[in-house]
């Protein structure tokens, strides 16, 4: 059977890296996408209210997803690191003990989500014309956080040994099942919010089946054997936890954060919810570049690392910041330049869309801040040290965001405040991270890259 994994020590840097990051860049197009077309068929065919509906839950299961993206891309650098140094059975040990605590931490907070749903959206402050169709998505897509758990931890192992195209096809695959369940249920069916919601959770349902298939059948070396899955190998779930729980909470607090922005959001009414939730959704997509360099970086400088090529992995680094800086440039000024025509896409009410053009016009010339915050925290993270990259992403994209808005909102409540928030937040985070990186890792390892 042909093999997928990459070997990321080797080779030209340009074109191996460009090569791995680009299908984690054409899954995050289509993860987007049917994300996307969720609120466009929401916002089109069920109107402003639902919309804002879908928004107001947009944070609250971020939260919860997040701490899977964050805990499966720490737990991922200790695999690759394991691979970059062909050592097989600690490799295999640690893929294990991932996969089987991904599956027991997934039943927890997917059952704690949809108990406490009720309670997350009064925290936010989901307007009472908008609660009851807020909670009924809100229950019905977070059946599928489990989903998510399982295909996250998955999709890291088989990317953290090289191997970006397989989660990219089904990626692929489950974005043009979520679209055509979407269609099915929301306009021809009628089952209104919940329907999208329902479309959601049967697409993830999909891409599980078909990684943990390929994980099976294969005779590479993230093959699984489910007799290893119990017990956990207790040494090392304890890596795994030092490496995958910082990079989870770090997810999970800045989701938190998320939710009390989402607070002064949900109090400009439901106009200003569905304008801002449509640029979220131009955001991810400007912003995606920078997530998955910033992700392919992680698995490039572990591996660098684990092989002990340092300066390899150095170089590593700064060629995902010259392609961020490109991409940015173009894509930036292209959706700027046109941000109506974008925002436009997800809603038709004048009102709504003014508020998402503002915000597009606020964030999108700030954008570089995200990049240089998501490459350089990937990074240090790949070189082992997540709980710092914990501590920066904590002191900027809460502390500073938080009393950024803070102070604003008391000097002149206004919703471009909110617009800001997230730039200075990036900004504050990729300071500090990048002092660390300069002043701490990068003399340590040149050092040992000279003996």
């Amino acid at each position: 059977m042909k093999k997928g994994s990459r070997d990321l020590t080797q080779g030209n840097i340009m074109s191996e890296l460009v090569l791995f990051a680009l299908p984690i860049f054409a899954g995050q197009v289509f993860q987007n996408l049917y994300n996307s077309v969720d609120s466009i068929v929401v916002g089109r065919v069920l109107g402003t209210t639902s919309l804002a509906a879908v928004s107001s839950s947009a944070d609250i299961s971020q939260l919860l997803n997040g701490f899977f993206v964050g805990f499966s891309t720490g737990g991922g650098v200790l695999v690759a690191r394991y691979f970059g140094a062909k050592d097989k059975d600690h490799m295999e040990k640690a893929l294990h003990t991932l996969v089987s605590f991904g599956i027991l931490v997934g039943l927890v907070m997917a059952t704690a989500g949809i108990i406490l749903a009720p309670l997350l959206l009064r925290i936010v402050r989901c307007p009472d014309d908008v609660f009851p169709e807020a909670l009924s998505y809100l229950r019905v897509y977070l059946v599928g956080v489990l989903f998510t758990a399982i295909y996250n931890v998955g999709s890291r192992i088989l990317q953290a040994v090289g191997d970006s195209r397989r989660p990219f096809y089904f990626l692929v695959i489950a974005s043009v099942t979520n679209i055509f369940m979407d269609l099915l249920f929301v306009p021809v069916l009628g089952l209104g919010v919940m329907g999208a919601a329902l479309a959601t959770i049967i697409s993830q349902g999909l891409s599980v089946i078909l990684v943990y298939t390929r994980m099976l059948r294969t005779d590479d070396v993230y093959k699984l054997t489910p007799s290893r899955l119990l017990p956990m190998d207790r040494e090392m779930l304890k890596s795994i936890a030092q490496m995958g729980f910082p990079a989870a909470i770090q997810s999970s607090l800045i989701s938190v954060s998320n939710l009390f922005v989402q607070r002064y959001i949900n109090g400009f009414g439901s106009a200003a919810m569905a304008g801002i939730g449509a640029a979220k959704r131009i955001d991810r997509f400007v912003g995606m570049i920078a997530q998955c360099l910033g992700l392919a970086t992680t698995t490039f400088v572990a591996q660098n690392v684990g092989a002990q090529k340092y300066g390899r992995a150095f170089k590593g680094i700064r060629t995902a910041l010259a392609i961020c800086a490109v991409y940015v440039a173009t894509v930036g000024t292209l959706v700027y330049m046109n941000a109506e025509f974008f925002v436009s896409i997800f809603i038709e009410k004048p009102e709504a869309v003014s508020y998402g053009v503002s915000m597009v016009h606020v964030m999108i010339p700030l954008y570089y801040f995200q990049s240089l915050n998501s490459i350089f925290a990937n990074a240090v993270r790949g070189f082992g040290k997540s709980f710092v990259v914990m501590l920066c992403s904590i002191l900027g994209m809460i502390g500073c965001r938080q009393l950024f808005l803070f102070i604003s909102m008391r000097i002149n409540y206004s919703v471009e405040n909110v617009y800001y928030g997230y730039p200075v937040g990036w900004g504050c985070a990729a300071i500090s991270v990048m002092i660390y990186y300069f002043t701490v890792i990068r003399p340590r390892y040149i050092k040992l890259a000279d003996e």
